[in-house]
This record gives C-alpha cells, sequence and structure tokens, in this order.
C-alpha cells in the first residue's frame, strides 16, 4: 500500500524583544513536506528535493540533512533502526535561512512529525518536544513552531551524559556532521527523558498583525550567541523582567495599548550585544514609533536577527508606511530587504494523511 502525507510547520520569531530565550511566536510562513511511502521503488534513504528558500543550499543526502536526520532519531529511540523503504519527500520551504525565523527549529519539527508518521508511533506533542529539546536546546522556536500561536517554555537541566550523546544530531553543529554520518552514525542513540520541555500558550489578541522586514543577509545563531557576555548586571537583569512580565499580558488585551507594549518590548539583554552584527540597527529599531507612526505597537530583532519584527494594530492600517521605513533606514546601510505581512498562526505544526 502507498502512503501519502503532508507535513506543516510553520516559522517563529523568538525573543519578542524582553522574553531572550523565553518566548516564541508562530508565523505564516510554512516549511512543508510532501511525503510518498512506497516499498515498491524500494530506496533504503529518503530521496529528497526542495523547492523554495534556500533550495540550492539543502543538503539532498538523507543522512546530513536535519530533518531526515532528526526523522531518523525519533524511529531509532522507539526501537526501529532504519527508514523504511520507498520513502520520497518533497520539500517547498518559505522560511528563509539564517534570517532569525527559526528556520532549524522549523526542520528540527518537520523531522519529528516525520520520523513519528514513519513509525506510526502516535506520539503526543509533549513527548516530541522532549526529543525537539534533545536536538535544540533552546526551547522557544521549537515549541513555538510544534503547538503554534505565543508561547512562554523552559527546558529542565540535563544531565552530563544526556548533553554530550554523539548520536543526537544537535541542530546548532550542523551542517558539521562527521564524515561518518551516514545509515551507522547514532545508530543507539538515548531516548530522551520524560517532561524536559514545559511550555505555557499566551493570549494574542485578534487586533495584533505582524510585519516581519527580511534584510537580504544571514546572521548565523552560532555568531550571534558568541556576541553575548557571560554574565549582566542585576539592573539590565531587572529591566527585561519587569517587561516581560508586562509583555505576555499586554500582548493578549483587546484592544492593545499601544505604549504599554511599545516599552514593554525594550530590551536589553541581546539586542545592543548584536548590533555590530546588523549595520545601523540601534537607528532602524528607532525609526519607527508609535508617534512618528500611528498604530505601531512594538518593534525588535526576531529571534538573532536580522530580520526586524514590527507589531501593528489592524485599527490603524500603517503597515505598509512602517516597512517602507524600515527598509528605507537598511537601504542607507546598502542593504535591500523583502517585506512580509504576516499573522499569528494558532494551530502548530500538523501532519495530514492523504488519500490514496
Amino acid at each position: 500500500m502507498v502512503r501519502r502525507f503532508e507535513i506543516k510547520v510553520p516559522c517563529t520569531s523568538s525573543n519578542i524583544g524582553p522574553g531572550f530565550d523565553v518566548v516564541g511566536l508562530s508565523l505564516s510562513l510554512y516549511l512543508t513536506l510532501s511525503v510518498t511511502v512506497d516499498a515498491q521503488l524500494k530506496n533504503t534513504a529518503p530521496t529528497l528535493r526542495y523547492t523554495g528558500e534556500g533550495a540550492s543550499e539543502a543538503p539532498l543526502d538523507a543522512y546530513k540533512n536535519l530533518t531526515t536526520r532528526t526523522a531518523l532519531y525519533v524511529l531509532r529511540c522507539a526501537g526501529i533502526s532504519s527508514f523504511p523503504l520507498g520513502v520520497s519527500i518533497d520539500v517547498n520551504n518559505e522560511v528563509p535561512f539564517g534570517r532569525g525565523l527559526g528556520s532549524s527549529g522549523a526542520a528540527v519539527v518537520a523531522g519529528l512529525l516525520l520520523g513519528d508518521a514513519l513509525g506510526e508511533l502516535r506520539l503526543p506533542k509533549e513527548r516530541l518536544l522532549d526529543h525537539a529539546l534533545m536536538i535544540e536546546r533552546h526551547p522557544d522556536n521549537v515549541t513555538a513552531a510544534l503547538i503554534g500561536g505565543f508561547v512562554g517554555s523552559y527546558l529542565l537541566d540535563l544531565s552530563p551524559e544526556d548533553t554530550t550523546a554523539k548520536a543526537v544530531p544537535l541542530s546548532e553543529v550542523l551542517p558539521e556532521y562527521p564524515p561518518d554520518a551516514g545509515a551507522e552514525w547514532g545508530k543507539d542513540p538515548p531516548a530522551p527523558p520524560h517532561g524536559i520541555g514545559h511550555y505555557i500558550r499566551f493570549g494574542w489578541a485578534p487586533e495584533i498583525d505582524v510585519i516581519a522586514i527580511i534584510p537580504q543577509f544571514e546572521v548565523s545563531t552560532a555568531k550571534a550567541r558568541s556576541a553575548l557576555p557571560d554574565s549582566y548586571s542585576k539592573a539590565d537583569l531587572i529591566f527585561n523582567l519587569q517587561r516581560l512580565a508586562v509583555l505576555t499580558t499586554a500582548l493578549a488585551r483587546s484592544p492593545p495599548d499601544q505604549g504599554l507594549i511599545f516599552q514593554a518590548m525594550q530590551d536589553r539583554v541581546h539586542q545592543p550585544y548584536r548590533k555590530h552584527l546588523i549595520p545601523g540597527l540601534p537607528r532602524i529599531l528607532a525609526s519607527v514609533t508609535p508617534s512618528t507612526h500611528p498604530g505601531l505597537l512594538g518593534i525588535c530583532l526576531s529571534g538573532a536577527g536580522p530580520t526586524i519584527l514590527a507589531l501593528a494594530s489592524t485599527s490603524r492600517p500603517n503597515q505598509q508606511a512602517i516597512a517602507d521605513t524600515i527598509c528605507h533606514e537598511f537601504s542607507k546601510e546598502q542593504i535591500t530587504c523583502h517585506v512580509q505581512f504576516l499573522h499569528v498562526t494558532t494551530e502548530g505544526a500538523t501532519c495530514t494523511e492523504q488519500s490514496p
């Protein structure tokens, strides 16, 4: 029997100003996998075809591709040592690489659902999240992509044995798989402990739209993390904690309070330390305010950047002017941008069986 199913994973934005490594938001750009399983084809590893963003960069070797490598990890944790025969995957990707929109998190979550479907495991999302957090140690993006909506999350401490397990396909070391990362690599991985990831979904006011201004250059997560200090002042930590405590409630209130949200999205933990990675960042973040652009609710880096995320009220349709101003400021640095007008998705990642 031939099986067909579709996996759809939203892109994500994390931090949302003061919520560094804590909050994530799922948005309406998608990584989509159209999967066929036909044992008569007899290929032992999935065949991969890519279209869309990053198609020329994505590894087509199933043993060196983050999505299929994650799927194999899920299967092996369930005692299934290899892919089933005859798997072919058509990938269409709308999520740009290295722009702070959760491309690696989407790839991991797609792999979780792929492994679950191939093995017919029917794992609950809470257990899939445990697997995700063995691969992607920062819970904000993967939780938002898997669960959907505006979420806060945390990861329990793992033992040294868990964190150094060589057979787990860690997302942040990609594409540096070892030379032997073929069918035999990662043959006996540790199953993730139960309940290592916890989350809560916050509300999101329906009057809030999202604008993503996407500069045409990449910032690697590893490089952005290396820019951060090892310690912070008490004053800066208090500054962020105060604002995050307000922000998670303010974004759920209807109608949105413009002044409250704009001030609550300020940050002293990651954006100031990443400004050298994004030319003109302080000026760009200051280029639009509620007074200069009525309807603007807040502005921040999306994840590690360089994408700028602007929140705007649907009651004051000023989104194009907000985007145009930010694009103009980037143009002063000889940087071009793409703009996406997005909405918050609430469903999270899905896997849908297709009719034969």
